[in-house]
């Protein structure tokens, strides 16, 4: 069974809008399709975002994914959640969400990218 490749959904091409204006602020950060046809966001060879059609899900860690699934709009997603990663279907609050895939890169990014992120704020 063969997966669509990328964004095929007006929302889901509207949320991929979003997702870039914001890595594009975020130095080395590439976009790129995964095996499974989903479009993600890297750095360094760090995968920090994974997207479908159906939302997306976001590296973080344990505490932050505990207090943000008590929030309805937020999901432990299967076979990554347990690692921290955080899902969402439908992101309505840009701004936060800008705040939460900053938080993700800086977690998957070399010290050196994360100083000149922390130092450039």
């Amino acid at each position: 069974m063969s997966h669509p490749i990328g964004m095929q959904t007006a929302e889901g091409k509207e949320m991929l809008k979003q997702v870039r204006r914001i890595c594009e602020a975020l130095p080395e950060a590439t976009e790129f399709i995964d095996g499974h046809g989903h479009t993600s966001f890297k750095v360094r060879e760090k995968t920090f975002i994974m997207m479908s059609d159906y939302g997306m899900n976001f590296k973080s860690d344990l505490e932050t994914q505990e207090i943000l699934i008590q929030e309805e709009h937020f999901y432990r997603p299967a076979y990554i959640g347990h690692r921290g990663w955080i899902g969402i279907r439908e992101p309505k609050d840009w701004a936060e969400m800008a705040t939460l895939l900053k938080e993700a890169y800086l977690r998957a990014a070399p010290k050196r990218l994360v100083k000149q992120v922390l130092e450039a704020e």
